[in-house]
């Protein structure tokens, strides 16, 4: 795990909540996992094979986030964006963290994990499952638009809730040619490309129409709808398009 600053509180007592969740549970939306990592980084592969690895479950949206900070290590991460990390440092403000580190996974907005830990992340998305509010998110596309529609709260107004639109890149393999890994070679799912505040839930049913042309670029071919508490709490709602129902690159 690489630290900017020391960062306490490590969200390890999710382990323990595992056993009170019963076999037969099921997420009626999928757990939101976003990973902050880095091609600078030399303890993020295990993490990003791991993210892999969840992005092909179906009861998980699984987000690689990369930051740019640890470019000055030899090696300017290709994927990298300033959005992803203002969105990590926010999260530490609203968590009350002393820093931030890669690799950390934040599960569903509530707490943080070191990335690689694999018995304590999927401790994370057990506690979630066993305890997940869900407001439903649909989205629909023609030929010219994409229909989002969220449904209303059953306590409306009591909660505002951005609603954040991700662009996601669903694989890319990088061969690093310097820094930590050099010489690896790196396959990333689900990489945010950008991501966007587009509106604000406040309990009642909200529709949006977005203009496809300005969503369909060369960057990414997916993407995610994620409805988050005050900006970075708890998520309550999701939906997703990838190809082929969102399209290709342009």
């Amino acid at each position: 795990m690489r630290r900017l600053r020391n960062v306490p509180g490590i969200f390890i007592a999710a382990a323990i909540l595992v056993i009170a969740v019963s076999a037969g549970a099921e997420a009626k939306r999928k757990v939101v996992v976003e990973l902050f990592t880095s091609q600078g980084c030399d303890s993020c592969p295990p993490a990003d094979a791991l993210l892999a690895r969840l992005a092909d479950r179906k009861d998980i949206l699984a987000l690689s986030l990369p930051i740019t900070y640890w470019d000055m290590l030899g090696w300017k991460d290709t994927l990298a964006s300033e959005e992803n990390t203002r969105r990590q440092k926010a999260y530490a403000a609203a968590m009350g963290r002393g820093g931030i580190y890669t690799p950390q996974m934040i599960v569903d907005g509530t707490g943080d994990v070191v990335g690689s830990r694999e018995v304590q992340v999927e401790a994370a998305i057990a506690a979630r499952i066993a305890d997940m509010r869900e407001i439903p998110v649909t989205l629909t596309t023609t030929t010219d638009t994409v229909h989002i529609v969220i449904a209303p709260g059953a306590a409306r107004g009591s909660t505002d809730a951005t609603v954040w639109l991700f662009y996601i890149l669903s694989r890319a393999s990088v061969h690093i040619a310097g820094g930590e890994n050099q010489g690896r070679m790196v396959t990333y799912r689900n990489v945010v490309r950008d991501v966007r505040a587009i509106a604000v839930w406040k309990g009642e049913a909200l529709s949006l129409d977005l203009p496809r042309r300005d969503l369909i670029g060369p960057s990414h071919d997916a993407i995610a709808v994620v409805l988050q508490e005050r900006g970075y709490g708890r998520v309550i709602g999701e939906a997703s398009l990838g190809p082929p129902e969102f399209g290709p690159p342009l």
